[in-house]
């Protein structure tokens, strides 16, 4: 919900119907946040999901929204609440009325298209986001996170593969995998940013680069999560929907894994150049 509907929400129902979850760590709670809201850190809560109130709408918040994103899809996947479950698009900035240096987006998914042409489009994706996880990791090499986006960068490659062994059913004559990922662009990610303003908007982040770095990947697993879950509703192969369900799973373990990489961004609180 975006910050006027969450404003409104407020104003109409009962505090006792509802929880507001901060996901963000305790020196940004600290600093400031939506007055009632409950601090629980994002890697507290997926470790304890299930002590989540299920009576309750369940309303998630972070700085941006990537994490409660992340939280909101991990709460949804876990049915642990009887209610509704919401995220706060654009986090606590948007709250304040301020912005973050934000990307364009752009179509990457038409339901008309043919199976064919999605899952050449998927493998695209997948090398759009191996390319941005290979220059975070490039660019932050000494910092203990950089070997988080290494590990998902060779994911992104194992998913390509196992989406062309479905495309090259599709195709006459289809060449190779390497022949074919190479050809492939990757200017685009999953959620529908364009790469090289995504690398821009990394570049000019502030404060906690890695916390805010984990919170960019988070978001854009939490885009490929939904893309593949698509994906599987929209083909009518039940191995290739098998196979996208199995990605999809995949993006959820790695959106686990970056929660748990915030560990690292304790004591990296500040800006690396």
């Amino acid at each position: 919900m975006s910050p006027e509907e969450l404003k409104q929400y407020i104003g109409k129902n009962k505090e006792s119907d509802y929880l507001i979850v901060d996901v963000r760590q305790p020196e940004e709670y600290v600093q400031g946040h939506i007055p009632g809201a409950k601090l629980i850190p994002i890697r507290n809560l997926v470790a304890n999901l299930s002590d989540l109130p299920s009576g309750k709408d369940l309303v998630f918040y972070c700085h941006s929204g990537g994490r409660s994103a992340a939280a909101a899809t991990l709460a949804v996947e876990e049915e642990v609440s009887n209610k509704n479950i919401y995220d706060l698009e654009g986090g606590i900035m948007a709250w304040d009325d301020r912005t973050v240096p934000d990307y364009p987006r752009v179509q990457v998914f038409d339901k008309s298209r043919s199976l064919s042409e999605l899952l050449l489009i998927a493998m695209d994706l997948e090398k759009g986001a191996l390319r941005f996880y290979n220059h975070i990791r490039d660019r932050f090499a000494s910092e203990p996170f950089s070997k988080t986006f290494g590990q998902l960068a060779a994911a992104e490659i194992a998913h390509a593969r196992a989406v062309y062994e479905y495309w090259k059913n599709t195709a006459t004559d289809p060449p190779e995998f390497e022949s074919v990922f190479e050809d492939l662009k990757g200017e685009i990610l999953e959620g529908g940013e364009n790469l090289m303003d995504t690398l821009r908007r990394a570049a000019a982040i502030e404060g906690n680069t890695c916390l805010n770095l984990i919170e960019l990947a988070l978001h854009l697993e939490n885009s490929a999560f939904d893309l593949y879950r698509t994906m599987a509703e929209r083909t009518e192969s039940n191995e290739a929907q098998e196979v996208f369900l199995s990605i999809a799973q995949a993006e959820k373990t790695h959106m686990k894994d970056l929660i748990d990489a915030i560990g690292q961004c304790d004591e990296l609180d500040k800006t690396t150049g």
